[in-house]
């Protein structure tokens, strides 16, 4: 009988190795060429990745990078290492990382789990609402990884946990945390990583995800519907996505009265870019040009103790 050995797959979107305009680029490229991601015909899109976008953007995120990078590394990389260490200390399995883009990568997450003789893998996402952009994303950098191997192991896949209880407890306790340090807010936004909406036409349910979170987090903390908004961030591109954008929304709010604000970015298992630069740099300031008095930003959960106990729940349901 082939021996049922469990081991912990967590994925995250990637990372830059440095933030240099070489490997931002590199970072890029790999990103950006992906159909989940992108999904423009390749005879439009080759040439203007590689002619205009890639060599204009990569310079200018590297300084964004640069911005916020940790003596670790990147923030999101530097955080999922630490759940991936506070995951394995509370299972009696193996736990590796792998990052869709960049490193470390999916294979070699794979091919490490593998070798500890493991023949089930658990695979968690770092994704609390599911998209086709991103967990649908990692499905086939799975795909991709198995199509060189002879033998595969069993695949237990978390689509998501956008209301999973420990997930809506752990938000709550972050935002109770920073109602207590600053005071409740005259608004909580909650605000999620964007998407085309041509996306959502098309049957991501990706929407419907953040919606059930944000209804469920504003259930938990007893708010009413006017104390919390939901957007969305970090549009790429020029048809639409999904609204309303969390910048457009800063740009407004203090003139209908809304000058304390607290935001959280609850799509982000990890702090990162979007979230310390773009979320509590640009957004803080365009918020408090506009006339707000008050910015906190509430961290993602990163590897708070609610966070891996939450992780620790989604893997043992799977054993």
């Amino acid at each position: 009988m082939r021996p049922d050995i469990p081991g912990v797959l967590l994925v995250n979107l990637g990372t830059p190795d440095a933030p240099t305009s070489a490997a931002v680029k590199r970072y890029l490229k790999q990103f950006l060429s992906d159909r989940r991601v992108v999904d423009t015909p390749r005879w439009l899109w080759w040439p203007l990745l590689n002619g205009v976008i890639l060599p204009l953007r990569s310079p200018r995120v590297s300084k964004l990078y640069a911005s916020v990078w940790m003596e670790g590394g990147s923030p999101l990389l530097v955080f999922s290492q630490r759940q991936r260490d506070a995951l394995a200390a509370q299972l009696d399995m193996p736990v590796a990382l792998g990052m869709s883009y960049g490193n470390p990568s999916l294979k070699s997450a794979v091919d490490s789990l593998l070798e500890q003789g493991v023949t089930r893998l658990i695979v968690l996402p770092l994704y609390p609402q599911f998209s086709c952009s991103t967990v649908a994303a990692v499905w086939d950098g799975l795909t991709q990884v198995f199509s060189g191997y002879r033998s595969l192991p069993d695949v237990s896949f978390i689509r998501d946990y956008a209301t999973h209880p420990a997930y809506i407890a752990a938000l709550k306790a972050s935002v109770e945390r920073s109602f207590a340090a600053h005071g409740k807010p005259d608004l909580l936004v909650l605000s999620y990583h964007g998407i085309p909406q041509r996306f959502a036409d098309q049957g991501d349910d990706y929407p419907q995800r953040c919606r059930h979170t944000t209804d469920a987090l504003i259930a938990a903390l007893g708010l009413g519907e006017g104390d919390v908004m939901m957007t969305f961030q970090s549009r790429f591109g020029r048809e639409p996505w999904l609204t309303p954008y969390t910048d457009e929304t800063m740009k407004g709010l203090p003139a209908k009265g809304i000058k304390r604000l607290q935001i959280m970015s609850p799509g982000f298992a990890s702090d990162c870019l979007e979230t310390l630069e773009e979320i509590n740099g640009e957004n803080r300031e365009i918020f408090l040009h506009a006339g707000g008095e008050s910015f906190e930003y509430i961290p993602a959960l990163n590897d708070d103790a609610e966070h891996i106990a939450m992780m620790r729940q989604l893997v043992t349901e799977r054993r």
